[in-house]
């Protein structure tokens, strides 16, 4: 393999079996904490909102974007999911378009499933919305948040969550990596693309937050969950 071709959708091959097993069962157990802890999140709006968003976030994963010659990215979406409908509910989002993509698009090994959900699915939106939660504290001293620092706070998880899942990547080449490329030169490539790609996903990940708090700030979970006010 050549670190060129590194992407953030694992393929099959490139970390060995006895490392694909052991993050296919840590994504298993996250997946099942999720789906207990998702109740408390989903009522009559946060439901068709989960659709909605699972929805989006397939489509736009389809679409890439160039970032450097030969290298192109695509929406991953765990900040996006965790604040408009919750983290756990937004896990079980993302672990859906992997496993969809996965066996009906061959976009992800199948073997490497368990890695491509840990990353984008766990630690993506474990990083996002935790970065989302503290941000947001923090604009929150004033007395109305204006819905432009809603975008930032939106922007910057999307960004630290895209970082961090691509360190999941390199964490897990580390491990168990089956591929000729050295784990040096694959640190050097996740973390320099991605850090461009983070900027892109925090463009649209602010933008669509932004517009949903515009029109509709009681679907935005993280607001929701804190009782903000209305942005303005």
């Amino acid at each position: 393999m050549n670190v060129d071709h590194v992407a953030m959708h694992m393929s099959d091959g490139i970390v060995n079996a006895p490392t694909s097993l052991l993050f296919g069962a840590i994504a298993v157990a996250a997946l099942g904490f999720c789906v207990i802890r998702a109740r408390s999140e989903l009522d009559e709006r946060a439901v068709p909102l989960a659709g909605l968003v699972a929805a989006f976030i397939f489509a736009v994963q389809m679409v890439n974007f160039p970032i450097l010659p030969g290298v192109s990215g695509h929406l991953l979406g765990g900040a996006l999911a965790a604040i408009l409908v919750g983290p756990f509910t937004g896990a079980l989002c993302i672990a859906l378009v992997l496993t969809v993509q996965a066996l009906l698009f061959a976009d992800g090994g199948i073997t490497a499933l368990g890695a491509n959900i840990t990353n984008m699915a766990v630690i993506g939106v474990a990083a996002g919305y935790g970065t989302a939660v503290l941000l947001y504290a923090f604009v929150r001293r004033r007395a109305r948040v204006p819905v432009t620092a809603v975008g930032v706070v939106a922007f910057v998880a999307a960004l630290i969550g895209t970082l961090c899942a691509a360190m999941g990547f390199v964490l897990e080449y580390s491990i168990g990596g089956a591929a000729p490329a050295s784990l040096g030169a694959v640190l050097a490539y996740m973390g320099g693309t991605h850090a461009l790609i983070g900027v892109g996903e925090g463009v649209i990940t602010a933008l669509t937050v932004v517009a949903v708090a515009r029109v509709r700030p009681d679907l935005v979970y993280l607001m929701r969950s804190t009782r903000a006010e209305v942005p303005v």
